[in-house]
């Protein structure tokens, strides 16, 4: 049972991603940035994005342990660091999933021609975001078994969790309305492909003396998972790739949200930006499919344990009889109920200092390119998750270093690392755009003992 216990940690530190995108924000040179900020700043007249490569992101990480912890080949017993990560994980300890690929995007500037200042950018992208909590009451169970535990009552409400995969198809409008002044407004269309939630669970289990048996097993439960779109993939005989495009092509379960976002110019050099994101919810009615466990149970065992010998029974069948007690005493409902759930609001804050004139060499003067070489400042973020927010603070430099080179540098404070370093790089020759991002670079000499790691890269055609 150790083992198993081990392989499933070893799975959720391998698969546990976040959804924060630190050195893409504020990153004007991308029009990927509109999605960070739908107010935030356009460097360009209109774009596209090459289809299917144009947003390509994934990071991963989980709090409060990494694969390096579980299997670091450092002399120390598997059993015993198994036994410190079961111990010293806490129940609010997560591990996240978050991936994005964009389909198709674009934009275009508008307006009088001397001061197009309005600007519409649209696009279609895929993603999958989910969180497990880690249950430590049910890991402690299965290190322990309970022979261990008499009279100990095991929490069960440890066991939370949400997980989807859906499109957003999404239309947003950016208006400069003054030097001072621009914002901006995303509308979306959420289409959900799968839906799996397990939340507000509740109920304990514990092991007493038993009257008839030498155990009785007392479970008070109050457990429910709900999914919508799992049916539909699992169980149609006919399925085919057509029938998961149209759940992407707002085929599945549909919702509705919207971003907002401002940037405001203080002075010359001072600005303040921020953006509120995914307000919205997804109404889940198609292919639901909802299990219930409710109820007060007391298991008493077999009699006797284990079969007398010359009885005839063998061990098959006595396993088996174990397995009809159970199914005889619980009983899962399976209910078709319609159910709402509402997106994960993203916050982005960030205040931002610019300096460093360009220079003409010829006169050594300030250059008619007005914008600033260098620009630092605090970016905060947070998202909304269903025990506590998640919050990040991060500190940037960023450097033009020649027309169509762009760099970023990260120091982000956050659940997974007070240690994390990240780059990004925005690069365009001609009309062709490239850029790339990663991050915790200090963890890259041992990439196993990281909790989180980051990349984003994508193409786009720019017109500026």
């Amino acid at each position: 049972m150790k083992k198993y216990l081990g392989f499933i940690l070893y799975l959720a530190c391998v698969i546990g991603f976040s959804q924060n995108k630190q050195i893409l924000y504020g990153f004007s040179e991308i029009p990927q940035s509109l999605l960070q900020n739908p107010g935030g700043k356009v460097d360009n007249n209109w774009y596209f994005g090459i289809p299917l490569f144009s947003h390509i992101h994934a990071n991963a990480g989980a709090s409060g342990v990494s694969t390096y912890d579980l299997f670091a080949d450092d002399g120390v017993d598997f059993n015993s660091k198994l036994e410190s990560i079961v111990y010293d994980l806490k129940p609010n300890d997560f591990f996240t999933i978050n991936q994005q690929h964009e389909i198709f995007s674009g934009g275009f500037a508008y307006g009088p021609s001397y001061n197009k200042n309005e600007y519409i950018s649209f696009g279609l992208y895929q993603e999958l975001d989910a969180i497990v909590y880690f249950p430590k009451d049910y890991a402690v169970l299965v290190y322990e078994g309970n022979q261990n535990n008499i009279n100990r009552p095991f929490s069960l409400d440890h066991l939370n969790g949400v997980a989807e995969l859906i499109s957003v198809l999404h239309v947003g409008y950016n208006k400069k309305v003054n030097e001072r002044f621009t914002f901006g407004v995303r509308g979306k269309i959420y289409s959900s492909i799968i839906n799996l939630r397990s939340l507000n669970n509740n109920g304990t289990f514990i092991t007493k003396p038993g009257d008839n048996n030498v155990y009785d097993h007392i479970f008070d439960l109050d457990l429910s998972l709900e999914t919508s779109g799992l049916v539909n993939l699992t169980e149609k005989t006919d399925f085919e790739p057509n029938d998961l495009t149209k759940q992407i092509l707002l085929g599945g379960n549909l919702g509705l949200g919207v971003d907002l976002g401002f940037t405001h110019q203080i002075d010359k050099q001072w600005y303040l930006d921020g953006s509120l994101l995914d307000i919205g919810f997804i109404r889940h009615s198609k292919n639901i499919e909802s299990y219930e466990l409710k109820g007060d149970y007391i298991f008493e065992g077999i009699n006797p344990f284990f079969p007398e010998v010359g009885s005839g029974q063998t061990a098959d069948e006595y396993w088996t009889e174990i397995e009809e007690e159970f199914e005889d005493l619980f009983t899962i409902d399976t209910v078709k109920t319609k159910y709402t759930t509402l997106r994960p609001i993203k916050l982005n804050a960030s205040i931002n200092y610019a300096f460093g004139e360009k220079l003409d060499k010829e006169c050594d003067c300030t250059s008619e390119d007005s914008e600033y070489l260098n620009r630092v400042g605090l970016q905060l973020y947070a998202i909304k998750r269903p025990r506590l927010p998640q919050v990040a603070l991060t500190a940037y430099y960023y450097r033009r270093l020649f027309n169509g080179l762009n760099i970023k540098a990260t120091y982000t404070l956050d659940s997974y690392s007070f240690s994390n370093i990240g780059l990004g790089m925005s690069a365009q020759l001609g009309g062709l755009n490239f850029y790339i991002m990663a991050d915790n670079f200090l963890e890259y000499n041992n990439i196993y003992d990281a909790q989180s790691v980051s990349l984003q890269l994508g193409f786009n055609y720019i017109f500026n």
